[in-house]
């Protein structure tokens, strides 16, 4: 199905930037545009730690009534939005009939159906090296708060992060190792943005987190899944809990220590 053109009164979400966007189309849920909403960027090429955490972060956002905006870009954009899906709004610099990055394609279409997805762009619009920067001044300025997960010091995500101090957005960032994630550890060590040392706390910024000492991993073990399983969704922390006895991995499947 072919993309709509967004109300103009929806444009008034952007009217903060200098250069705000003349129309919009979009496939998905519209309701969305009215919750609160935090954007979650980062890395194409993010570590395991920084996808665990987008995991983490993005589900507890989505579980009190936050929207996750991100670009569908591979990495910390695409587990955003997967981790907080329906709540999820992905903003494109390809028109919406062109699926972009191929192969983040079955997400991207889950977000057409569930999520919402904006493009200033014509459905079948092949977008240049410049439109991505176009893009991510839109996930700027549609989101409340701004979350750089992971990045180098020169990257896209760096030219957004001065774009949302410029345009007084609160920014903040995710705990790194000194060498993984020089741009963020830039920006917090010019007090230019804030430190989430604790998700649940920064969640409950937005309504009631329920079950806070519930662990995932474990919860996720109890259903009976096996260790590709696990892996997949947290990667290294499976080792760090057998380490711990938390867990016992028996051939290819998981049992959790009572």
């Amino acid at each position: 199905m072919s993309s709509l053109k967004l109300d103009k009164s929806y444009l008034k979400l952007f009217n903060n930037l200098e250069n705000p966007p003349k129309e919009l189309f979009y496939k998905g849920n519209l309701s969305l545009l009215n919750m609160p909403k935090v954007a979650i960027i980062g890395s194409r090429k993010m570590s395991v730690y920084t996808k665990n955490c987008v995991l983490e972060l993005a589900s507890l956002l989505k579980n009190v009534g936050v929207c996750v905006v991100s670009g569908g870009a591979l990495g910390v954009d695409i587990i955003a939005s997967k981790a907080a899906m329906p709540n999820t709004i992905g903003i494109f610099a390809n028109g919406l009939d062109k699926i972009y990055p191929k192969n983040n394609e079955y997400i991207i279409k889950e977000i057409y159906e569930k999520g919402l997805a904006l493009s200033e762009n014509y459905d079948n619009y092949t977008p240049k090296p410049y439109d991505f920067l176009l893009r991510n001044r839109l996930i700027i300025a549609l989101s409340q708060m701004i979350i750089i997960a992971q990045a180098d010091l020169i990257s896209g995500s760096m030219q957004s992060a001065r774009m949302a101090i410029r345009i007084n957005k609160p920014l903040f960032v995710l705990p790194q190792r000194i060498y993984e994630s020089k741009g963020t550890n830039a920006l917090l060590s010019e007090n230019k943005a804030s430190l989430i040392a604790d998700f649940t706390d920064f969640a409950s910024k937005f309504g009631k987190v329920e079950n806070k000492n519930t662990d995932e991993l474990l919860e996720f073990c109890k259903k009976g899944v096996s260790l590709e399983q696990a892996l997949a969704k947290f990667g290294q922390r499976v080792y760090e809990y057998e380490l711990e006895g938390k867990i016992q991995i028996d051939g290819v499947f998981i049992k959790v220590i009572n």
